[in-house]
């Protein structure tokens, strides 16, 4: 955003509303050195728009389960009382890493027609890469098969996905990897993950 104004930066910056909750630290970390007095709980929780993995500071006296979803929008906030920061997938708890696999499945199936629509509008990235490339187990020939069949008709789920295009791997299980792959930090192109 070359040349942006701090407004349009602010504004482009990609938010999310809701949380669900990997692991909640009710005396925070264990390896902090401060005085118990001095510790704030935490909570560990990915973004159900964006996948961001984030840390936030739960409001005095409000415990929170894993998988529980929380609100972190603009408005008013019944459990959390700020937001830290943003987490590596790296500083995941066990228990949060645990449960991410699970949590992220469960978004994708919740958000089918997301996905689906991803399938319907991939692009290039450039003249020798598409973004369906991208996508775990998906090389140039079922590119260009699902390229073919959504010119004949979108596609309307994974469901109609996988039996329109022959010998597909199954989308919903590739979408999960590709996720897991991007929070990884390993990828270039993210076209799930907004870090």
């Amino acid at each position: 955003m070359e040349g942006a104004t701090r407004d349009q930066v602010l504004e482009h910056k990609v938010r999310e509303e809701t949380v669900i909750v990997l692991d909640f630290l009710p005396h925070g970390y264990p390896h902090d050195t401060r005085p118990s007095h001095r510790k704030t709980a935490i909570v560990q929780a990915i973004g159900t728009k964006h996948f961001v993995l984030l840390e936030l500071v739960p409001k005095k006296d409000i415990f929170l389960q894993p998988l529980q979803e929380a609100y972190i929008g603009e408005g008013k906030r019944d459990q959390i009382h700020h937001i830290s920061g943003k987490l590596s997938i790296d500083k995941l708890t066990v228990t949060a890493k645990n449960e991410l696999d699970f949590v992220i499945k469960d978004l994708v199936q919740k958000n089918e027609n997301f996905f689906v629509n991803f399938f319907n509008t991939a692009k290039p990235l450039t003249t020798r890469m598409h973004q369906l490339e991208l996508v775990p187990g998906f090389g140039k020939k079922h590119m260009w098969d699902v390229l073919e069949k959504r010119d004949e008709k979108k596609f309307e789920s994974f469901k109609d996905l996988r039996e329109r295009v022959k010998l597909i791997p199954d989308p919903e299980k590739a979408i999960v990897k590709r996720i897991l792959k991007e929070l990884s930090g390993d990828e270039k192109h993210k076209i799930f993950v907004d870090m």
